[in-house]
């Protein structure tokens, strides 16, 4: 932003968040969600859910938080607040710190270190997927492995065997590609914000600097 006006992070979310719900809803009414749980025994489309649902949620506390920073900056500015990231990083700037980065150092850790953690938990989602994969064809090849002769009264419990294999490759690949994606859009528009914040931040640094050589 140019300082004239707050971009409405959390409203993003919330609209994104209703979205969400609406297909969730869809999904529920075409019995997706049935066939997705049903047709996975190990569990891991359940667990992706669970982990995209979480992050999901604390994209949204996480959007307010960094909203509400973004208003008690401008409020600094003005001399009008002294609470927040914002007025602890100019707090420090004034009070001249042996280590000039320190100050720097702890507003990016406020504003940018708790998306390291959830970038990871993203990534899990997609190692999950991966897994059930591995699992899916692990459960196939023993299936297959398993043949001693084919007849005609074989072929229909095999045909069986091997649709579930597949099904549990596919399904838990597609829900943790799909919750990879959303969850990513969600933290790359976190971390656009934080990096705005600090910019921010550091420009109305640039106007305390001077003062601390009196």
């Amino acid at each position: 932003t140019d300082g004239s006006g707050i971009e409405p992070l959390w409203f993003e979310w919330l609209v994104l968040g209703g979205m969400l719900v609406f297909g969730s809803w869809l999904l529920g009414m075409r019995g997706v969600w049935a066939l997705l749980l049903t047709s996975d025994p190990t569990g891991l489309t359940l667990v992706i859910i669970v982990v995209f649902v979480a992050s999901t949620l604390w994209c949204g506390a996480r959007s307010r938080e960094l909203q509400h920073q973004r208003r008690l900056l401008m409020a600094a500015r003005e001399g009008q607040c002294h609470e927040g990231w914002a007025a602890e990083y100019l707090a420090a700037l004034r009070a001249k710190p042996r280590d000039e980065n320190a100050p720097l150092d702890l507003l990016v850790e406020q504003a940018q270190g708790p998306h390291t953690t959830a970038w990871w938990v993203n990534g899990i989602q997609l190692k999950l997927g991966l897994l059930g994969k591995v699992i899916g064809f692990s459960v196939l090849a023993m299936q297959i492995g398993n043949i001693q002769s084919l007849d005609a009264s074989q072929s229909q419990d095999l045909l069986k065997s091997l649709t579930q294999g597949l099904g549990i490759a596919l399904l838990t690949t597609m829900v943790g590609l799909v919750g990879n994606i959303l969850l990513g859009l969600q933290l790359t528009r976190l971390d656009r914000f934080a990096d705005a914040l600090i910019a921010d931040c550091q420009r109305a640094g640039l106007s305390v600097a001077p003062h601390t050589s009196h």
